[in-house]
């Protein structure tokens, strides 16, 4: 170990821990609104990399035709809802998000697939593609059971994500994949290169944040987003639709997924699976954060990014048990402040 390893590490883990903090501050945001602690928030990720990867060597991505499916379904869920008064307007909105969207952008994914589509492009569609999956999902497997308990949404939660990795692997095959750089430029500063893709992370990942602070800070749906994760019943009392709510908070978690997957496949091989383990860190950051907290969980992530980069300089065949190790400090805390809390309660 030197002072040029120990940069090198310090930037790897700060690269991997930027993609780690968009994924921790999607779960917290989905916690926060839902109650839902997303596990499938890792195919999220597989689906928004691998089809940006099958669209940038001309092969069509299977997730189109997944999203057409699921906009059929949620359709049907929501003139189910809707059948005791059934108004023009309504339809014609379910029917505009719900079919004729998928349908669009599964016209344009086919155009793009057979004319292999430049590198803007196919982020483009990747992303409409994963958010209407994100979407749909918590119209027809969330929405219904909003108000059942944080088990019951846990255990939705995780059929999710088996039924999702199971369409990753029809989709994409067993085989991984890797997608063309976002950009060729290289930065030097002393030992260090910055490629171009370590620098699309960086400010990605930097405009993302800032422009989620300046959606919950300006906008109304952002504002009722927070209303919505502060008191869920309050909110309903105001009038803020808290299906809306979810329905916002699983797009914009399924888009950071799709997102952060896109600024990883050009870096490392991804599967089909990949997506749960790198999920996962992401999380172990949501509960550093106690799954509350956006700061905490983008400055945890960090930290979990620069453990696994010296984890697996120092012992790589441990790495993954390192990082997930950084869990039970915070869990053992928190179970010795919870009798506390419990007692105060009776009393």
């Amino acid at each position: 170990m030197n002072s040029t390893i120990l940069l090198f590490l310090i930037q790897d883990g700060i690269t991997n821990g930027a993609v780690y903090a968009l994924l921790g501050l999607a779960l917290v945001l989905v916690f926060a609104v839902t109650r839902v602690i997303l596990i499938p928030q890792g195919e999220f990720v597989t689906y928004g990399a691998l089809t940006y990867a099958s669209l940038a060597s001309g092969q069509m991505p299977g997730t189109a035709k997944l999203a057409v499916a699921m906009g059929v379904a949620a359709f049907a869920f929501d003139l189910y809802a809707a059948r005791r008064a059934l108004h023009g307007k309504k339809i014609a909105r379910a029917f505009a998000v719900d079919i004729a969207l998928p349908l669009i952008v599964l016209a344009l994914t086919f155009w793009a697939a057979s004319h292999h589509a430049p590198v803007p492009l196919a982020i483009a569609l990747s992303l409409v593609i994963v958010a209407s999956i994100g979407l749909f999902l918590y119209r027809i497997a969330f929405q219904p059971i909003a108000h059942t308990s944080v088990l019951v949404l846990l255990i939705a939660s995780v059929g999710c994500h088996l039924a999702m990795q199971g369409l990753g692997l029809l989709f994409f095959g067993a085989e991984g994949q890797r997608g063309p750089a976002l950009a060729d430029a290289a930065l030097t500063a002393g030992p260090l290169r910055f490629t171009g893709q370590s620098l699309a992370v960086y400010g990605i990942t930097i405009a993302f944040i800032i422009g989620l602070w300046l959606f919950f800070g300006l906008t109304r749906y952002g504002k009722a987003l927070r209303a919505t994760a502060v008191n869920r019943l309050g909110a309903r009392l105001v009038g803020i639709r808290t299906s809306l709510s979810g329905q916002i908070a699983f797009l914009l978690a399924s888009m950071i997924g799709a997102l952060s997957g896109i600024l990883i496949v050009p870096i490392t091989t991804l599967y089909y699976d990949t997506g749960f383990l790198i999920g996962l860190k992401g999380f172990i950051a949501a509960i550093i954060g106690g799954l509350v907290s956006y700061p905490l969980t983008a400055i945890a992530a960090l930290l979990v990014g620069i453990v696994e980069a010296f984890s697996s300089f120092y012992a790589s065949n441990f790495k993954e048990v390192i990082v997930f190790m950084l869990l039970v400090p915070v869990l053992l805390l928190r179970s010795l402040a919870a009798p506390t809390a419990v007692e105060d309660e009776k009393d």
